[in-house]
């Protein structure tokens, strides 16, 4: 066997191994046996809610735990079609033999990015904001470049995308936006994002082509289902309705059908326009004001929660998680990890997978998390 093979192998291993650690193997075996069989009993669904949260866990742990016996089968039968290869003299058996493993490497990185996505929340959807900064029509424009980056990374991953609540600028761009992003952990990926964004371009909108330098900033916060209880006096918020903004439908520009729910003790604020009715809009915003206190308790948990809370304060310099540099050259650096791209017209039309990762292993203490970021 190559060297080169050899050491895809080690790695392999490695990851493997460190997936049974993560799942507590022989519990996990245990807990889907009891899962399986709680599954087959009639009774389950006189509960549909808790019936729906064992069916999740089950259908999780399965795919984990089925994956990572897959992984260990095919490992095991390529590396005998390379030993049959080696003594017959067969180099074609060995070439398949190898290109399956080297393939096999990739499918090891995405189970162990997924282990990474366990959080209380992740697998749920999310809502997505975005703002602009100081800066006029350069920061707006900038703000709805990052909308359409991230609409277009949903887009890829097969998430559906619904907009909830755009503000357009004065000339160009927006000034905020929010999404809706619904997909298997949604959230999970996105968590990451929340913080400030820097370009570096000539401007299109200076007729003396000097380079200008916009921020903009996105919040990344959990859809929350029925399971958890949020409890929000109406006392503690303010309601304001005013007139949708946009293109299209007859409703718009004619009705206060557009809602603002402000939270007074801490200063949070949602909106939404999407729906037809006031009524309608104003069950959105309070199912997102619900998310986003949910999504600022979770915060508290996480030993990251100061560092990002600061990067929230200022859509300025000094706050940003990732530069996007367009002139004098190509470049996009996650300010947080090092992580580097030479192709900002890639990143910028959804290619973030790779900062993504290197994102969630930085914020898991060795384990898994390290497991991926020594592999590459």
């Amino acid at each position: 066997m190559r060297a080169e093979t050899q050491n895809i192998v080690d790695e392999i291993r490695q990851a493997i191994s460190l997936l049974r650690r993560h799942f507590d193997w022989d519990q996990a075996l245990k807990r889907l046996d009891y899962l399986n069989m709680r599954a087959e009993d009639p009774s389950l669904w006189n509960d549909p809610q808790e019936a729906q949260k064992l069916m999740r866990e089950r259908q999780s742990l399965d795919d984990g735990v089925n994956g990572v016996k897959r992984l260990e089968q095919a490992l095991s039968d390529n590396l005998e079609l390379i030993e049959m290869g080696e003594a017959e003299g067969d180099q074609s058996i060995i070439g398949d033999a190898e290109a399956a493993i080297k393939t096999m490497a990739g499918e090891v990185r995405e189970r162990q990015i997924e282990t990474m996505l366990s959080g209380e929340a992740d697998s749920n959807d999310t809502y997505l904001e975005v703002h602009a900064g100081a800066g006029g029509t350069e920061s707006q424009d900038w703000a709805n470049m990052l909308l359409r980056m991230y609409t277009r990374w949903a887009e890829r991953r097969g998430f559906k995308v619904e907009v909830l609540e755009m503000h357009d600028g004065e000339e160009a761009g927006i000034k905020s936006a929010t999404l809706m992003i619904k997909g298997h952990n949604a959230y999970g990926w996105l968590k990451t994002e929340s913080g400030v964004h820097r370009l570096v371009r000539i401007s299109p909108y200076d007729s003396n082509a000097r380079r200008h330098t916009s921020f903009s900033s996105a919040w990344v916060y959990p859809v929350i289902d029925d399971t958890i209880q949020i409890d929000i006096p109406e006392s503690e918020v303010r309601i304001d309705t005013y007139r949708s903004s946009g293109a299209g439908g007859q409703h718009v520009n004619t009705t206060d059908s557009a809602v603002r729910i402000t939270h007074i003790p801490t200063g949070i604020a949602v909106a939404c326009q999407a729906g037809r009715s006031q009524h309608q809009n104003r069950a959105k915003a309070w199912e997102m004001l619900r998310s986003r206190l949910y999504e600022q308790e979770l915060e508290k948990r996480e030993a990251a929660a100061n560092a990002e809370a600061a990067a929230k304060t200022d859509i300025g310099w000094g706050h940003q998680i990732r530069s996007y540099v367009l002139q004098p050259y190509q470049l996009v650096k996650d300010l947080r990890t090092g992580v580097e791209s030479t192709s900002p017209s890639d990143v910028l039309d959804g290619d973030l997978d790779e900062f993504m990762e290197a994102s969630l292993a930085n914020r898991i203490e060795g384990g898994v998390g390290q497991a991926v970021a020594d592999i590459d």
